[in-house]
């Protein structure tokens, strides 16, 4: 909105032509997402208070965690208002990826916000092949939109590029579609497994975001994406206004949610945080980077996988304490916080070798 008020102006007004750069406007964005969202977290953490929206703890989770009972959720709800305020604030909103991440972040924010309500009402939230099936519908419109609609894709909208393998770029045809859908999915319930100790998947959805938005910025920049030898894709690099202001709330969130925590984010906000870090991953053609720049989420989420799976073929054995493997270490005596620091740590070691690759020839 600001872009289209300010920068028309900046031929009679010079000093407006800042708004003409993803870099100010992307800073700006941030900023007005993490001030919204600090100003606003004390109101909406009395505002579930007042409504009752509170968490309920599993009678077979960790002992420690009952004291966080009734601890306002849903405030994934602030996450989500301040970064749409912000990115309509600062974004262009004539490109078609700030819509389509927009989309994402309001369509996979819906089915997480039914869920949460279900759970207050009946103690127990949407099946989870409705909700499935609903995240899989919401990745197939995504990925519609980008192979079959996107004008600015080309010949390269079906083709994969491989971290480390810059030559070899094979064109998966429809079955791209399906590697969209799976990352989307696949991300957004990763996220979710991984929200289960104060601050543990907002501070790696932060660090995965940045990393993100530097890769959105460097593949909308033709020259950088030529030096660096990275697909180009036009008009990408403006999703890093939008993901900038995912950072910003991401950020104001954490305040309230960092050890011990005020607020939880609730499916609402797992769900769709996931499902931006999924849509953006594709968007910049980097899915299969994902599995680095998301490392915890994977390996949360393959940890659950694997319980599953280890529970069934042994009768009832068990091949973690518990599952998801931040369960495991608190189990295994980590105190709650030094688990989500050390999971931040890796995290963050995991995105500078992601970015690392973009270089590697």
């Amino acid at each position: 909105m600001l872009y289209h008020i300010f920068y028309p102006l900046s031929s009679d007004y010079s000093f407006l032509n800042v708004f003409r750069y993803i870099t100010f406007r992307s800073a700006y964005s941030g900023i007005t997402a993490l001030i919204f969202s600090m100003l606003m977290g004390g109101v909406m953490i009395r505002m579930l208070r007042v409504f009752q929206v509170g968490e309920k703890i599993r009678d077979d989770g960790p002992q420690s965690h009952i004291v966080k009972s009734g601890t306002p959720t849903m405030g994934g709800l602030l996450i989500l208002s301040t970064l749409i305020i912000s990115t309509l604030l600062w974004a262009d909103l004539a490109n078609s990826y700030v819509w389509l991440v927009l989309l994402a972040a309001i369509g996979f924010g819906l089915v997480g916000f039914v869920d949460d309500v279900m759970k207050l009402k009946k103690n127990d939230g949407m099946t989870a092949r409705v909700k499935l099936m609903l995240q899989i519908l919401l990745s197939l419109a995504i990925g519609i939109y980008l192979i079959y609609f996107d004008p600015s894709r080309g010949e390269y909208a079906t083709r994969l590029y491989i971290p480390f393998f810059k030559e070899i770029t094979p064109d998966l045809g429809a079955w791209y579609l399906l590697l969209i859908v799976i990352t989307i999915v696949g991300t957004s319930n990763a996220v979710n497994l991984t929200d289960g100790l104060d601050g543990l998947a907002i501070g790696p959805i932060i660090i995965a975001t940045i990393t993100y938005t530097i890769i959105l910025y460097l593949c909308g920049h033709f020259k950088f994406a030529e030096y660096l030898r990275i697909q180009h894709i036009k008009d990408a690099g403006e999703i890093a206004v939008f993901s900038s202001a995912v950072i910003g709330a991401s950020l104001g969130f954490l305040w309230f949610n960092s050890y011990p925590a005020q607020m939880f984010m609730g499916d609402v906000g797992s769900l769709s945080l996931g499902g931006i870090l999924g849509t953006i991953a594709v968007i910049a053609k980097h899915e299969l980077l994902l599995l680095l720049v998301g490392g915890i989420f994977v390996i949360e989420a393959l940890s659950v996988i694997i319980q599953v799976a280890y529970f069934k073929y042994t009768d009832g054995k068990r091949f973690f304490k518990m599952a998801p493997l931040h369960h495991h270490f608190e189990h295994s005596g980590w105190a709650e916080p030094k688990v989500i620091v050390r999971f931040w740590i890796i995290a963050v070691v995991l995105a500078m070798i992601s970015l690392s690759t973009l270089k590697m020839r």
